[in-house]
């Protein structure tokens, strides 16, 4: 790393000739020591690559883990297998808490990005407190292997984990990164019996979505096709290290010069980082020809996920309708291979409005991050450390939701809201709509009657290959081949070139150690030095503007070819439809009957409940007037419940109440207002003052003056009064003097008057829900 060393021009304002020349020569000695320790860190990246590659079970965890369930075990086996991650002696797991699962992506790289620092998605769900789980993979599929077998898996491991503790608050969360989020998600369409909160990160879910110039690649080379062509020649097996090199190809400016450039400058420093990243980065892994070929042809051309169009083998539909967990999709505009569209799109894909959101009965929470990048999302420590920390220490709060679409937020908190955290930062949630999403995702139409020629076309081209040359490719093709294939792949070549193997390695090994013994750096000042980065970022300049020309070259050639008549014509359009060829799936008559009593109980149920139902629709009339809410009402809120009632409502029962009064509320408005004081009248006034106390109490979190503030004001004012109602009907009348007169003679009458005497004294407490 560069430090002042005192070489440089002059600044005591004489000229010195020969201050460049000293300048050089500190440049050339400084430039030729980071040279060699440069070479000496690709070195050490080189060995480790060959030591990961021979490793049974290779992963970049940073955490201890012990084996639970092995995915080559299970009926239809899998190369997948469920760990515990062993928690530190001085913060322990709680067995009572909701135990967290992390699926890491197989799409190109080995296991463990989700854990691959202290600061991540796994050191987060742990310092929360919650027992903590890792899927992860080998680097060989089982032969037949498919992505149902894989998703029967993780249902498997699921079950297993909730076994496992059956006295934790819920069922498992589970984080589901980049391909492990759609995956996980399909899963938990079909078995959604199984799933807590989901959180998906960096996930690609409507793959025809935004302007990723990635979406173009599938068209412009012919289709599916070629995917098959790549499985024959691996005789049987896709080569990660192919999906590896196309998201390189995004960004050619760091690929070929920034990635490097930043270890050459920095050499001193950066080594440990870039080493353990190359770990990763360089695990490829690879994938059966089918389940490869299904993921190509159903999401990444053929988009069918997100419009409910895919089966399982035994006939289900996989529909993320069916999902009843809340789902938290966290994606970022600074992602080139997952942009917030492609992570956002399937809701405007498979929702029409925020009231098919709700008659869905589905939450969808959604959280945006202006410029980290994809790998980022997984493995910054700034981003472990703040979103995940607090999606972490915060999913008890997310699970209480009713259901519709939310966005959250992570901001710095205050110091008065710091004090009430311990934490450095708040995490809020408002309501949003499908309108929001819309304008994120803009989904085009036109557009997508391009893409569904290019699935079109990519089907005709596929079945061609079958019939004509796959039989002579797979004829050719042995392990022996598929070997050096995959030996040769330039993306293996760059590790496997430059290890300790190579004769020059020790020469450069002995050279390094030296120079780190007597280092030295140049001046920060050194004019070369400044020479060498504007060099630097003019080629950075130079390769992003040929990334952007590229890419919009792509998009014409696409949309030119895509859009033409004649390639319409043969995806069956007729020239100047309108109609959208990705139509909104519709409701099954089975659906729309169970809506309809639904509906039918919701309005019948205005006028029951208790102190539980009355105390959340006052609660859900205040907190209405927020523009959003954050950690700091469930915070109060919890304790409040657990100094006035502890123990009473357990976590789901809450979350079926709230949801169900927020459709009371949403349906039958200032009616299911107005029966608060029926709700209450089997309820103690003393019950009924402290819970009329403690709506009043979350009503005076973050007050704000203006309208906002004066609409909290006037719908806690109702609310008051309708408590307050409720307490005097509670008073003890006051009773007449009875005097000692006989008994009247029975009348016929008399039966009747006994009777109405009877329904005029106050009911004893009846065992409501709410009531105890």
């Amino acid at each position: 790393m560069s430090k002042p060393s005192g070489v440089g021009p002059s600044t005591n304002g004489s000229v010195d000739p020969f201050a460049w020349w000293r300048a050089a020569g500190a440049y050339a000695v400084d430039a030729a020591q980071r040279a060699v320790l440069y070479a000496d860190i690709e070195r050490q990246v080189g060995d480790q690559y060959r030591t990961q590659r021979e490793a049974r079970m290779p992963n970049v965890l940073h955490f201890p883990a012990e084996l639970v369930m092995s995915g080559l075990e299970l009926p239809r086996p899998v190369n997948y297998g469920l760990v515990r991650i062993q928690a530190s002696e001085d913060r322990p797991a709680d067995p009572a808490k909701r135990p967290f699962v992390v699926i890491d992506p197989r799409a190109g790289h080995g296991p463990g990005i989700g854990g691959f620092k202290p600061h991540s998605e796994i050191g987060a769900a742990l310092e929360a407190g919650h027992p903590c789980y890792f899927v992860g993979f080998l680097p060989d599929p089982v032969p037949g292997q498919t992505v149902e077998d894989v998703m029967r898996a993780e249902a498997a491991f699921m079950r297993r984990v909730a076994e496992l503790h059956p006295e934790s608050e819920g069922k498992p969360a589970v984080i589901g990164n980049c391909q492990a989020g759609w995956q996980i998600l399909m899963t938990a369409a079909v078995w959604p019996e199984l799933f807590g909160p989901i959180i998906v990160a960096g996930a690609p879910l409507s793959y025809w979505a935004g302007d990723n110039p990635m979406r173009y690649s599938g068209g412009l080379l012919g289709g599916s096709w070629m995917t098959a062509l790549a499985s024959d020649l691996g005789n049987g097996r896709f080569d990660g290290a192919h999906l590896v090199q196309n998201f390189e190809q995004l960004d050619p400016a760091n690929t070929l010069w920034s990635k490097q450039y930043k270890v050459y400058a920095n050499a001193d420093t950066e080594a440990e980082r870039y080493i353990d990243f190359e770990k990763y980065w360089g695990g490829y892994v690879f994938l059966n020809d089918v389940e490869m070929q299904y993921i190509v042809d159903n999401l990444f051309i053929g988009n069918r996920l997100s419009t409910a169009q895919l089966l399982t083998s035994d006939g289900v539909r996989i529909d993320l309708r069916n999902i009843r967990s809340p789902i938290l999709v966290f994606c970022s505009y600074g992602d080139n291979i997952t942009p917030p569209a492609q992570a956002l799109g399937w809701i405007t894909d498979l929702y029409a409005s925020d009231d098919d959101v709700r008659a869905h009965d589905q939450t969808i929470i959604f959280s945006t991050h202006d410029s980290i990048g994809h790998l980022g999302i997984f493995v910054s420590g700034a981003v472990g450390s703040k979103q995940h920390r607090k999606f972490a220490s915060a999913i008890e709060q997310i699970n209480l939701l009713p259901a519709g679409i939310y966005r959250a937020s992570v901001d710095d908190a205050t110091k008065q809201e710091q004090k009430l955290l311990h934490d450095p930062y708040l995490l809020s949630i408002r309501a949003s709509g499908i309108d929001e999403v819309r304008d994120i995702v803009k989904p085009d139409p036109e557009s997508d009657r391009r893409f569904d020629a290019a699935a079109r076309v990519s089907d005709i081209n596929l079945a061609l290959y079958r019939s004509m040359w796959q039989p002579w490719v797979r004829a050719l093709s042995t392990s022996q081949s598929a070997h050096w294939l995959q030996t040769l792949h330039p993306m293996r070549l760059q590790f496997e070139a430059w290890s300790s193997q190579h004769p020059l390695a020790c020469l450069i090994r002995s050279s390094a150690q030296y120079i780190r013994e007597h280092r030295q750096p140049v001046d920060e000042a050194n004019p070369w030095l400044h020479m060498q980065q504007q060099c630097s970022a003019a080629l950075d300049r130079a390769l992003d503007d040929f990334r952007d020309r590229r890419d919009h070259i792509y998009a014409l050639w696409f949309d030119m070819l895509y859009g033409s008549p004649l390639m319409q014509a043969l995806a069956g359009h007729a020239y100047g439809e309108s109609a959208p060829v990705r139509q909104h799936p519709g409701s099954t008559p089975e659906h729309l009957a169970l809506m309809a009593a639904r509906q039918q109980q919701i309005k019948s149920s205005v006028d029951q409940g208790g102190v539980l139902e009355a105390t959340l629709r006052g609660l859900l009339s205040v907190l209405s007037q927020r523009r959003a809410v954050d950690e700091r009402y469930y915070h109060l809120a919890a304790q409040l419940l657990e100094q006035q009632a502890p123990g009473r409502w357990s976590l789901a029962e809450l979350r079926a109440a709230i949801r169900e009064q927020t459709l009371v509320m949403r349906q039958c408005g200032s009616a299911a207002i107005e029966a608060i004081p029926g709700l209450l009248k089997n309820t103690p006034a003393d019950t009924i003052r402290k819970a009329g106390e403690a709506i009043t109490q979350m009503a005076a979190i973050d007050k704000e003056p203006g309208a906002q503030d004066d609409a909290v004001r006037h719908a806690l004012q109702q609310v008051q009064a309708l408590f307050e109602q409720a307490v005097l009907a509670q008073q003890p009348r006051i009773q007449e003097p009875l005097e000692l007169v006989p008994a009247p003679v029975q009348t016929p009458a008399a039966p009747q008057r006994a009777a109405a005497a009877a329904r005029r004294k106050p009911a004893a407490p009846r065992g409501k829900k709410g009531v105890r």
